[in-house]
């Protein structure tokens, strides 16, 4: 077990530094990135309107959280698995959600007034990095699979 340990110190050392960048950016989140949501969602937002809010910056803020996290996650599986091919198709799944939320995102906070909890879900896909912990099992799943 413990040979294990030091042959994948590497793959160990980087998922932490990753996951403390993750904490970093969590942290910080006040002050990297102009999201007025951040304290609306603190509060008793199920009879709240939603805020008054800069799209232009507000989607600028959520795009950069998101690439960030992005950047990362890919880092990570690939520290982790070593596979181009999971990469690219972790980045292309990356894409797609990005342009779903983003659109549902819109969606949400232009036409469902009333949508507080349905956008309080799609914008904790954007800003945290949740797919991350589903492709990380689902990718080991799959290598575990094709081995036997």
């Amino acid at each position: 077990m413990l040979n294990k340990v030091f042959e994948h110190k590497w793959k160990i050392i980087i998922a932490f530094i990753i996951v403390t960048c993750f904490g970093i950016i969590r942290a910080f989140e006040n002050q990297l990135f102009y999201d007025p949501f951040l304290v609306y969602f603190e509060s008793d937002f199920k009879s709240l309107p939603f805020p008054e809010v800069d799209l232009l910056r507000l989607f600028g803020g959520l795009l950069f959280r998101y690439f960030l996290n992005t950047a990362l996650s890919l880092v990570l599986i690939y520290s982790l698995f070593e596979d181009g091919e999971i990469i690219k198709f972790s980045s292309i799944l990356y894409v797609f959600f990005l342009l779903l939320l983003f659109g549902m995102f819109l969606a949400i906070l232009k036409f469902y007034s009333d949508g507080s909890w349905i956008l309080f879900y799609v914008r904790r896909f954007i800003i945290q990095p949740i797919f991350v912990l589903l492709f990380i099992p689902a990718f080991y799943y799959q290598q575990q699979n094709l081995k036997k």
